[in-house]
Order: C-alpha cells, then sequence, then structure tokens
C-alpha cells in the first residue's frame, strides 16, 4: 500500500465534490458533506485544517470505503 499523501481539508473537501458530495453546513473550522444515494445519504465532516492528522485521514478514509471504490480512494488519499 502507498504511504499517505498529507492533505489539507479543503483538497479533501474539493475532491469530495467532485465526486458528487455537497455541502450541507459550515461551522467554524469544520465542514459537514453530504452525499444523497439511491437508499440512503451518506453524511461526512471534514476538518478544514491546512493539514489534516493521519488518525482523522484514517477515519475518514475508513467512512468512505462503504460508497468509493479502492481506486478512487487511491487516488484521492494516497502517493
Amino acid at each position: 500500500m502507498p504511504k499517505l499523501r498529507r492533505i489539507s481539508g479543503e483538497d479533501i473537501s474539493n475532491a469530495l465534490m467532485k465526486e458528487g458530495f455537497e455541502v450541507l453546513r459550515q461551522k467554524g473550522s469544520h465542514v459537514r458533506l453530504v452525499k444523497n444515494g439511491s437508499d440512503s445519504k451518506t453524511y461526512i465532516t471534514i476538518p478544514l485544517h491546512k493539514e489534516i492528522d493521519r488518525g482523522t485521514l484514517k477515519s475518514i478514509i475508513r467512512s468512505l470505503k462503504r460508497i468509493f471504490s479502492q481506486d478512487k480512494i487511491l487516488e484521492i488519499f494516497y502517493k
């Protein structure tokens, strides 16, 4: 498995919006994104920090594995 990229919250939210997520709301330095699926909605909260901690990044990836393929996750989060 390749190395995790050092990525900002803004980069993550922009990549997810290209994949169909929409901004639901923003409060302070966190943005809540939503994606409407065929039978359910997927919510994810992204901290808009300059650099996301690796633990937080892994948690975001775990949440996204339910709706994205492994290739898409590698493209967004790994070198």
